[in-house]
């Protein structure tokens, strides 16, 4: 699919603000309300725009500190990486996972209450992993920059 300067500009601001109503954004990028649906519908509809979502703070729902976590698995073998995937989705602390390169195989983003409840987490569950072989926690002391906004702009057309 093609993205037109008119696509990016309404992919823009709906990732400001999901909550914006057709009316809201033809007006901001000029354009009737039925091209303006049109053109929202074809975005969602070839997954571009995957979902809409709210966005919590987390610190006022109690749940501050934040870790990442390197994790290393005993052996790289497929059916370890499938089981490690599987209990991981499991967990709700979890709030991102990913296959990295480097020097081991995933990063794992967790949220926790405080560190009573980080290391309960880590002890009960994610090291009682059988095919995790380490794991290296890193705890954000501040969140320098935290979005969800894709850089548009950059975007070639």
């Amino acid at each position: 699919m093609t993205l037109d300067a008119t696509d990016l500009r309404i992919l823009q601001l709906l990732q400001e603000n999901a909550q914006l109503t057709i009316k809201e954004i033809s007006k901001q990028i000029n354009l009737s309300m039925t091209p303006t649906h049109d053109r929202i519908k074809r975005l969602e509809q070839e997954e571009i725009i995957e979902k809409y979502v709210t966005i919590l703070n987390k610190k006022k729902l109690g749940n501050p500190l934040v870790v990442y976590c390197s994790i290393t698995l005993d052996k790289q073998q497929k059916n370890h990486f499938e089981e490690f995937e599987e209990a991981i989705k499991q967990f709700p602390e979890v709030i991102e996972c990913s296959v990295v390169s480097g020097s081991y195989d995933y990063l794992v983003k967790i949220i926790a209450k405080n560190m009573e409840a980080y290391n309960e987490f880590y002890q009960k569950k994610l090291s009682a992993l059988q095919s995790v072989a380490h794991i290296s926690s890193s705890f954000v002391m501040s969140e320098v920059k935290n979005t969800t906004v894709l850089p548009i702009g950059n975007l070639k057309i």
